[in-house]
Formats: C-alpha cells, sequence, structure tokens
C-alpha cells in the first residue's frame, strides 16, 4: 500500500509554520513521496511508521481554507483518495482480528502481538508535550469532561481515540482474562471523521481574527503604558500613535476624517510637558486644530494611564455636539462618555465598575462635578482636565467660577494634570503662573488669512507695518443705481456677489435686528438664478424650517432661504439654529447674517466646521459697544476653509469717523485676561471661601489664607485688589458670610474651626446665587405653608430664575388677559405671593397704582405664566406670539429654568423641612427639560436629538432608548427623513452609551443595597 497522502489544496494563502508540528497536527503535503509495499500481515506496523514518518515532516507552504469547519487547517474531506486509503488499511486490521478471535490468549511478548503493538506505536507519540501545539478548539474538546466521557474508551468499540491518560483503559490483558469478545472495530476513517466532527463542534464564542486584533490593541496599550512609566527628557516616542495604539489613529480617520495630523500638533504632543504630564497652556488662532490635541491628550489618560477625564466647554450645545462626537469612541475604546449640561449630569458621578469615565461639561455643572468628587475623596481619580476657551477666565461671572474649579483642583490633587487652550490670551503669564504651567504658542492657520478694510467704494489691506495701517488694495467695481446707493450705502451687495453662490460669506452685524434687515435687502437686489442654485435641497430646508416649528415658519427666512441666505443669532431656537447651520455647512445656504455670538461659538455645535470664503463685519462695533481684539480675531478667524480655499478674506467696514478707533484695534495687543473672583463686589470670593470651607478643604482663616494664594486672583492682586489687601478681602468675606447665616464657628472647647451651617452647604451644594440664597429660602418657607398642587404654577413661579426677570418688561394687556383665565386657586396663589387681579387691571388700564407692589414678584410671576402656558401647549410659536415675545428668548427662559429648578431640587434636599419638595421638583425638572410630550422624553435624552427628530424617530418605530441603542445605523438614515448616515452613527452610539450610563447607576444602586454594613454587630 502506497504511502503517499495528497492533500487537496483549498486556499492559495500562506502561512509560516515555524513550532514544532505534533502529532495532532493535520496532514500536510508531502516534500517527498515514495511508494512502499506493505505486506498485509504488518499492515498496522507500516501504518504506523507511515504516519510517523508524516507528522516529522517540515513544509513550507500551509494551506488553509476559509469556510473550513476545523479552525483554519487544511481540508481533507473532500480528498476521497486519502480517506480510501484509510478504508484499506481498516478493512486489513479488521481482517487481523478476524484470524486472531480463534485464539484464546494473545501471547505475552509485545512483538507477537500486533494489536498492542499498534496501540503501543500510537501512544508513543501522545506525550503531554504533543498537546501544546493542538489547536484551541481541539484542546477545548478534549479537556471539556463531558465530552471526555462521552469519547473515553472504557469499551472495547471505543479505543482507537488515543487517551491522554492511558492508565484508565481497560487493558488487554484484562480483556482476554475476563473473557470479553471483541467487537467489530469501527473503519479508521469513521474515527477520524467523528474526532474531526466533535472537534468542530466544540463552542467557540470569538473569532480567532477577533481575538488577534484585541491582543494587538491589548499589547500596544500595553507598551505605551510602560514607555509613559519609564520616559525620560529625551524621549518623545511613547508608541505607535503618541502613546495610544493604532485603533486610536484608524477611528479618528474613520470618524473625523483626519488622515494626518498638522507638524504643531506632533511636535506638541511630544512636548516635554506632555510627556511629562505637567500643566500645558496652548495658544493658536482659530480654526488651528487645537481641540484635537486635546481629545488625543484625553484618549491617552483613559486608555494608558487607566483615569477619568474632565472636558470642560463653555456652551451646552458644544457640550451636546462633543459627546456625539465622543460616543464612538468610547464604544471601540471601553470608556464612558458622560454629559454635564443643562440640568444634565449626576452628583456625585456614578462609579465605572471597571471602566474609565470623561465627563464632558459646561463651565457651571464641571464645578459641581468637582465639588462632588472632592467631597467623596474621588478628586485624585480625575487625571486629566482639558478647558477650552481658557480666556473666559476674564469673563464675569462665568470666568470666576473657571477660576474656582482650577483653584480647587490645584489645592487638592497634586497628581491631576490641567490643560488649557485658547486662540486669545493676552496676559500669558499671569495664567502660567495660576496654573502652575508651561505654555506652547504658535500662529498656524491651516488657510492664509487677508484682512481687509473698506472705505467708501474702496478696499485697502491692513498692514500694521504701514503708517497708516491701510495700503490700498482696488476699487469695488459693481453698478449701483442711485435708488440701490440709498439702501445698500455700505456695498454689501457688491462685497457678497464677488463669492457667492459658488463659495460661501458670513456678515456679521451689531444687533439681531440688523441681521435680519440685512439678509432682506441682500435678497432684494440678487439676480434670480441664485433661486435656481440647488433648489431642490433649500426646498427640503424650507420643509424642515416649517416641520420644526409645528407648521409655523418665520417669514423672513421663508423669504431669505429660497435665494440660500439666512440669519442666525438668538432669537432663532436651538432647532432652527442647528438646521440653518447644517445646510450652511452643507453648502445648501451660501450666506449668514449672524451677530458676534457666531464667532465666540454660542449655540454652535459645529463652530470649527462652520467657514466662509468671506468674512464681512458690517461694522466695527458690536451693539452700542466697540469691538475688541479678540472679538475682531474670532470673527475674522472664521475666514478660510481647510483643503477648499487658498486662502480666507475678511473685509472690516468703516466710516470716517471710526478711522482712528479702528487703527488702534488693528494694532492693539490682545486683551490681558484679569480674574473675576471680585466681580459684582467680591461674590466669587464669598462663593469661593463657603465651598471650601463646606467641602472641609479649610476650617481657619489661616488655611484659607493659603488656599486664596494658589488663585488668579492672588496673581493679580496688585492689578486687582487696589483699596485693600487679599488677606482683608478674605477676612472681610469670612465676616460677611457668617452675618448671613451662612458660616458658623465650631462650639467646641478650644477649636474655634469655621463650619458650615445648614443654609450654607444648600447653597453651595445647589449652586445657588449668594445673592438670591436668603430669598429662595423665604419665597420655599412661605410656598411650603400654602402650597397650591393641583397645578403647576406655583412650582413654575418658585424655580422661575431672579435673573431672568430684568430680562423682560410685561405687557400688561397680555398679562391681564392671561390673569383673568386662571382658575380661582391659581389666582388665590397669585394673590399670595403679591399680585392681585385689581393691580393687574389697573396697570393694563394704565392707572397709576398707589400700592407698593414688589416689581420683581410682578415680573416673576408673568415670567412663570409664559412657563405654565409653554407646558400646557409644547408650542413655542403660539405662545410666543400670544406673550409677544421672541422664540428665542422663550425657549432661553424654558432652558433657564429647568437648570435653576435643578439648582433648587440640591438646595431643598440638605434642608429637612423641604423635603415635599424633592419629589415635587424631581418631575418638574423633567418636565421643563424636554417639555415635549411624555413618549417623546427617552429619544430627547440622547444628545442631539431635538424635537422634530423625536417625532420623526418616534413615527418610524424607534419608541425608546433601547431601540435606538440597538438600531443599525443604515437602516436608521434609510428610515428617518433627512437623516444622513454620519448623523444616524452618532445617534446611535450616544444611545447606547447613554444605555450602559444607566445601567451602570441601576447596578451601582443594588450593589449599595447588597452591601454588607461594615458596622455591623458580631457575637
Amino acid at each position: 500500500m502506497s504511502a503517499e497522502i495528497k492533500v487537496k489544496r483549498q486556499s492559495s494563502r500562506k502561512r509560516s509554520r515555524d513550532r514544532r508540528i505534533s502529532h495532532l497536527t493535520p496532514a500536510r503535503k508531502r516534500t517527498s513521496a515514495s511508494g512502499r509495499q506493505c505486506p498485509d500481515n504488518t499492515g498496522q506496523i507500516e501504518l504506523s511508521r507511515a504516519l510517523d514518518q508524516s507528522m516529522d515532516a517540515k513544509f513550507s507552504e500551509y494551506c488553509s481554507d476559509p469556510e473550513d469547519l476545523f479552525g483554519d487547517y487544511d481540508s481533507i474531506e473532500s480528498d476521497s483518495s486519502f480517506l480510501a486509503k484509510l478504508d484499506r488499511v481498516g478493512q486489513n486490521m479488521r481482517q487481523h482480528d478476524i484470524e486472531h478471535t480463534t485464539s484464546s490468549r494473545c501471547p505475552s511478548s509485545t512483538d507477537n502481538c500486533p494489536k498492542q503493538s499498534m496501540t503501543e506505536s500510537f501512544l508513543e507519540g501522545f506525550t503531554d508535550d504533543a498537546f501544546l501545539d493542538m489547536p484551541s478548539s481541539q484542546l477545548a474538546f478534549l479537556q471539556d469532561p463531558q465530552t471526555a466521557d462521552r469519547n473515553c474508551c472504557t469499551d472495547e468499540d471505543k479505543t482507537s481515540m488515543p487517551m491522554r491518560h492511558p492508565e484508565k483503559s481497560v487493558s488487554t490483558e484484562d480483556r482476554n482474562e475476563r473473557h470479553i469478545a471483541p467487537k467489530a472495530r469501527k473503519s479508521v476513517s469513521d474515527h477520524l471523521k467523528r474526532a474531526m466532527m466533535a472537534n468542530a463542534a466544540t463552542p467557540s464564542s470569538v473569532s480567532r481574527t477577533a481575538l488577534q486584533k484585541e491582543a494587538v490593541v491589548t499589547e500596544e496599550i500595553s507598551v505605551a503604558m510602560q514607555a509613559m512609566e519609564s520616559v525620560s527628557m529625551a524621549t518623545t516616542d511613547l508608541g505607535p500613535f503618541f502613546g495610544l495604539p493604532t485603533k486610536v489613529k484608524e477611528l479618528i480617520c474613520n470618524l473625523k476624517g483626519i488622515k494626518d495630523l498638522y507638524e504643531w500638533q506632533k511636535t506638541c504632543l511630544n512636548l516635554d510637558s506632555v510627556q511629562q504630564r505637567r500643566n500645558l497652556i496652548y495658544s493658536l488662532p482659530t480654526s488651528g486644530g487645537k481641540t484635537l490635541v486635546a481629545e488625543i491628550l484625553i484618549l491617552k489618560e483613559l486608555l494608558c494611564r487607566k483615569k477619568d477625564a474632565l472636558f470642560i466647554l463653555p456652551y451646552v450645545s458644544l457640550v451636546q455636539e462633543k459627546v456625539r462626537g465622543l460616543a464612538s469612541f468610547g464604544l471601540e475604546l471601553d470608556f464612558m462618555v458622560e454629559e454635564y449640561a443643562g440640568s444634565k449630569g449626576r452628583f456625585p458621578p456614578v462609579k465605572g465598575r471597571g471602566k474609565r469615565s470623561l465627563y464632558i461639561a459646561t463651565i457651571e455643572k464641571a464645578h459641581g462635578l468637582v465639588n462632588s468628587l472632592i467631597e467623596t475623596n474621588r478628586l485624585d481619580n480625575v487625571g486629566l482636565v482639558v478647558v477650552d476657551e481658557l480666556h473666559m477666565l476674564g469673563d464675569g461671572s462665568r470666568g470666576a467660577i473657571i477660576e474656582m474649579t482650577l483653584a480647587k483642583v490645584l489645592y487638592i490633587s497634586k497628581s491631576t494634570q490641567i490643560i488649557g487652550m485658547s486662540a486669545t490670551l493676552g496676559n500669558l503669564q499671569d495664567i502660567q503662573k495660576f496654573l502652575k504651567a508651561e505654555s506652547y504658542t504658535n500662529d498656524f492657520r491651516p488657510v492664509e488669512l487677508k484682512e481687509y478694510v473698506k472705505l467708501k467704494d474702496s478696499i485697502y489691506e491692513v498692514d500694521p507695518k504701514e503708517e497708516e495701517c491701510f495700503r490700498f488694495s482696488r476699487v469695488l467695481n459693481f453698478k449701483y443705481s442711485s435708488a440701490m446707493q440709498k439702501i445698500d450705502q455700505d456695498h454689501i451687495v457688491a462685497l457678497v456677489t464677488e463669492v457667492i453662490p459658488s463659495q460661501s460669506c458670513l456678515v456679521f452685524c451689531p444687533t439681531k435686528k440688523n441681521c435680519e434687515n440685512v439678509a432682506g435687502m441682500i435678497c432684494k437686489y440678487l439676480k434670480e438664478d441664485f433661486i435656481q442654485h440647488k433648489q431642490a435641497e433649500k426646498a427640503v430646508l424650507l420643509g424642515e424650517l416649517r416641520s420644526s416649528g409645528n407648521g409655523s415658519l418665520c417669514p423672513v427666512l421663508k423669504k431669505t432661504v429660497p435665494y440660500g441666505l439666512a440669519y442666525h443669532h438668538s432669537g432663532l431656537t436651538s432647532e432652527e439654529r442647528k438646521l440653518v447651520e447644517e445646510a450652511y455647512s452643507a453648502g445648501v445656504l451660501c450666506l449668514l447674517t449672524c451677530t458676534s455670538t457666531l464667532a465666540a461659538g454660542i449655540n454652535l455645535p459645529a463652530r470649527r466646521q462652520v467657514k466662509a470664503r468671506k468674512v464681512i463685519l458690517r461694522s466695527p462695533y458690536v451693539a452700542a459697544d466697540f469691538l475688541k481684539r479678540s472679538q475682531y480675531k474670532q470673527m475674522v478667524g472664521r475666514a478660510g476653509r481647510a483643503g477648499i480655499d487658498t486662502h480666507g478674506e475678511s473685509i472690516l467696514i468703516l466710516q470716517d469717523k471710526d478711522k482712528v478707533l479702528v487703527k488702534k484695534l488693528l494694532s492693539a495687543p490682545m486683551e490681558i485676561c484679569i480674574s473675576n473672583l471680585m466681580h459684582s463686589d467680591g461674590k466669587g470670593v464669598l462663593s469661593l471661601i463657603l465651598s471650601v470651607i463646606g467641602l472641609n478643604i479649610t476650617n481657619s482663616l489661616e488655611q484659607i489664607r493659603d488656599f486664596m494664594s494658589g488663585t488668579l486672583l492672588s496673581v493679580q492682586e496688585k492689578q486687582v485688589c487696589l483699596e485693600r489687601s487679599l488677606w482683608e478681602v478674605t477676612q472681610e468675606c469670612v465676616e460677611l458670610l457668617k452675618e448671613k447665616g451662612l458660616v458658623t464657628v465650631s462650639t467646641e472647647p478650644q477649636d474655634g474651626s469655621l463650619q458650615v451651617t445648614k443654609l450654607g452647604r444648600a447653597t453651595y451644594k445647589g449652586s445657588v446665587d449668594l445673592t438670591y440664597c436668603d430669598l429662595l429660602y423665604r419665597d420655599l418657607s412661605k410656598g411650603l405653608e400654602s402650597l397650591m398642587l393641583n397645578s403647576f404654577l406655583h412650582l413654575i413661579y418658585l424655580v422661575t430664575p431672579y435673573d431672568m426677570v430684568s430680562q423682560c418688561k410685561p405687557d400688561w394687556m397680555v398679562y391681564f388677559r392671561q390673569f383673568t383665565m386662571l382658575s380661582a386657586a391659581e389666582q388665590k396663589m397669585c394673590a399670595a405671593v403679591g399680585v392681585s387681579e385689581s393691580f393687574v387691571a389697573r396697570k393694563a388700564a394704565g392707572q397709576n397704582v398707589k400700592k407698593n407692589v414688589d416689581q420683581v414678584v410682578v415680573s416673576r410671576l408673568y415670567l412663570a405664566l409664559v412657563l405654565q402656558s409653554l407646558l400646557k401647549e409644547t408650542d413655542l410659536w403660539s405662545v410666543a406670539d400670544r406673550f409677544q415675545l421672541s422664540r428665542g428668548f422663550i425657549q432661553t427662559l424654558l432652558s433657564s429654568s429647568s437648570v435653576f429648578c435643578s439648582c433648587v431640587l440640591h438646595f431643598t434636599e440638605e434642608l429637612e423641612e423641604f423635603w415635599p419638595f424633592k419629589a415635587l421638583l424631581t418631575e418638574l425638572t423633567r418636565r421643563l427639560t424636554y417639555c415635549v410630550q411624555a413618549e417623546l422624553i427617552p429619544l430627547m435624552e440622547v444628545a442631539g436629538v431635538m424635537e422634530r427628530r423625536a417625532k420623526l424617530l418616534y413615527n418610524a418605530g424607534y419608541k425608546t432608548l433601547a431601540h435606538l441603542a440597538n438600531a443599525d445605523p443604515n437602516v436608521l438614515a434609510k428610515t428617518v427623513e433627512n437623516l444622513f448616515k454620519k448623523q444616524a452613527n452618532q445617534i446611535v452610539a450616544s444611545a447606547k452609551m447613554l444605555l450602559n450610563e444607566k445601567a451602570d447607576a441601576l447596578q451601582e444602586e443594588m450593589d449599595d443595597l447588597l452591601m454588607m454594613p461594615l458596622d455591623l454587630l458580631s457575637l
């Protein structure tokens, strides 16, 4: 019989096979084949030799069939010649058994017992080492106890499979002594097929490819972590992608479309301060790519150092955009992305249960989050804090909150790294000293910017080196009629028609009303050709705008959108702004008239994508105030689209009277960033001292003095504290807190430490403004005496923000009309808070009212009536029309009320006397946050899903968070109208992340319930 065994090749793929080939390795192609004749009476021995020789052969090729059932090994199932040869050998062995059945006993010598020789020849090769190279599926098959029981050779009809423990098998001598006749032997091919089929049936939960990919990522992360631990001054290369696995680079390419980094980004990521985790401030012009560097550093912290990270952004819309953008990274790289904006966010955050968390927060929410982490001794878990728009340290009360947050992090956690980024920083040295940070600056712009000014009909290039600061460039070439010249005195139509509709343009206007007027004026003089440009896409946009307003459409947008124009300011609803931004980014709209808020990023989720070939500044004023250098730079920084334009242009329109001021503006340095802790008579210092005492960071004047020395205010003490020293300011603030009943001195003998009162704790934990804490406490106490629960009006009044009162003047006729529509119980409640029907009637009639009435209460109740109408109808357009208020203002009121309601909820949780408010305000916060039909709320919890899209999703069958989290993005994009694939991916990823967050919160609650008390008594 020929010993040559041919293996049919199923794949041309080659693989190296350097490891030792064991007896369990499947048959391979022979490097040499020589036929051998085997005598019939010695077939078993010759077969054993042939198999031994085949097992030891070395081969240069490895064949695999991707459809093979046996784990990428060569298929021999389809080679009938091989199985036929095995059958012939099996027949010879069975014939041999028949010839020996008449014999009563086999000779004891192994030489005279072919059957025993056959068994031993097989068993000699099956040592423990032979199993080292066994495929995982085979090894699992043999090691499975149940499988072993089914296949173990305990009877004579189950002796063809080699055994790892031959001592457990029944010997030939024992069998013969018991005179048990052997049964017919199964063929070798049957046994081989049976073994291979059992092998294939072994369950495999993870594919080999997935395991290999996971191993590569794990190894790269491990290498990066080891490199970070042993980093030195000379070391810059920490791993395959700045210390991160290559999978991160692939995700950035796939999800962001970024294939390579700018040179400045590579340099910044390789700075010694970054490698050695020192604090860093980096500053570049707008659109330079600062955020990507921050995101890479955040991923490094999460994956390599296994620490949480906090990303602070200035506006709610930016937080939501970043949550959507990074949710996919979190799912792929196994970390949580949590949103802290508006009324969203849990204090303290849910413990990650092995997963790290990225907290993306607004300025106010970040402060509350840091406070909660300090209180629970978990701040050290945060390894990195990133602050975008760091120049906002000088921005009033919000700047004071940033300073408080960073000062606490610096004081409490020495291991937490702080990264600050900004496009505009004037006094970088002061901020460096405050943050104990190094700095990196670069003037890189992906597209060259050319700055111009327009005076009359001439264009001048800005050149600070010139004596006049301007250099003549050209004269406008546009024919104006006398009538057109009177309307468009600034030649705006001439300037914009140089680029639109084929390219984009932004026109910054000083006021919101001017935005609408300019957009309408431009349309008046555009040709009909503009209407034909992308007509179908503009029709879709108009339909979406109408749908977002429940059938209502802004008359200005109805006129301008067909020409490819729109206005953008805070008077639009957030959904209208989002639609306008997306249409402009997609090229459906070619021109936006906007206020300066767009340049600053307010309400603009995709601000880094909204660019223009040309930027026009309608005036060097913002409302009545002359432009600041930082504002100007933010506006002109919008010019030039990377990868599309070779350069960007900005044109500032000025009048003769402003020429001198504009020269100073263009040559002036950036404004310096001043601490705002002394803003509003030192309100920031008061809040800071109250919170550090309440959090047990300090409990004496000396400790408070030590803490205050680490603030930006201390760095700038000579500039800010002109009349009193910082130490004197600190002492005065502590005394004032005592007078307000927020801080007290311990009554313990020989202690004298400072402690917060219950009201003080409620104030700082609720993030309530110190100006209103006493007033809020009185209003809640008075409301509790006669709380009206058959309507939301009383609760809504209690959570209407005090700081919104000054922004709205009541329309008395509307006020009276709404007042008369209230129920008797609601009118009684109004009278109880201080607003009677007679008072409103007299004001509506234009009569003088001699009785003293608190105007704050009157205006606050008017705003409460607006909110109540909105909760009842959920139609913002009809409410805006009824109260004669702008849609944008009403939406701002709604958003501010939901945030303040959340603050009041935390405030009442700390005061036992207000226990009834906890359940009541929890539900009201939820209603104010979304202000939609109840069934849409689960969908609107997903970042970026607004009412219109929530309705479309609900109608398409996606009715719960679980529906969205388990949706196929491709199907979702096809099912939901006007939903792009990228948006569908972001929605699904955000839903999955939110679902995981909710599951973790429930799991943590369960763990707390099941945890054994530490103080449990025992015998």
